[in-house]
């Protein structure tokens, strides 16, 4: 098998993309955040001592989909044209989505997972004055599309 991020010496490096077409592309991605009744209850009320904790993962998602480049060493700094993370709370936990879009020689994918990890993060930071037992899970990919490797969905 010829893996691309490998080099001839078995090396892990950056791709070269430079050849590639540029193409719409897309991708969602989600994942949850656990917690106990009291840090749900006062989440969903606004009582957290740090605040919105909604707001501030919505925003920390946000920023952090623009510097996934950054953060993955192999990651490919692209010019992101939408972001958008929606944190909801149902049902005693924050279901945290992220959809990226962008125009270029490759995917979003990882800009949309670190979108949803660190907008989990950051609730996990807001409520943990209340319970430090939460849960930080089910970070997926649901969606992608554009590119070589054409469309993904996510079979539920």
């Amino acid at each position: 098998m010829d893996l691309t991020h490998l080099n001839a010496g078995g090396e892990a490096h950056m791709v070269d993309v430079g050849a590639k077409a540029d193409t719409a592309r897309v991708a969602e991605a989600r994942g949850t955040v656990s917690m106990n009744a009291a840090a749900y209850d006062a989440l969903v009320q606004g009582n957290l001592k740090k605040g919105d904790a909604l707001g501030a993962g919505r925003i920390a998602g946000i920023m952090a989909a623009k510097r996934a480049s950054e953060l993955i060493p192999l990651c490919h700094p692209i010019s992101l044209t939408s972001v958008e993370v929606r944190c909801e709370p149902a049902d005693g936990q924050v279901n945290i989505w992220a959809r990226v879009e962008c125009t270029g020689k490759t995917g979003v994918e990882m800009e949309a997972l670190t979108a949803v990890s660190v907008a989990a993060l950051t609730i996990y930071d807001m409520a943990k004055a209340i319970d430090r037992g939460m849960t930080i899970g089910n970070i997926e990919l649901l969606y992608k599309s554009g590119g070589k490797s054409g469309e993904y969905r996510r079979s539920e």
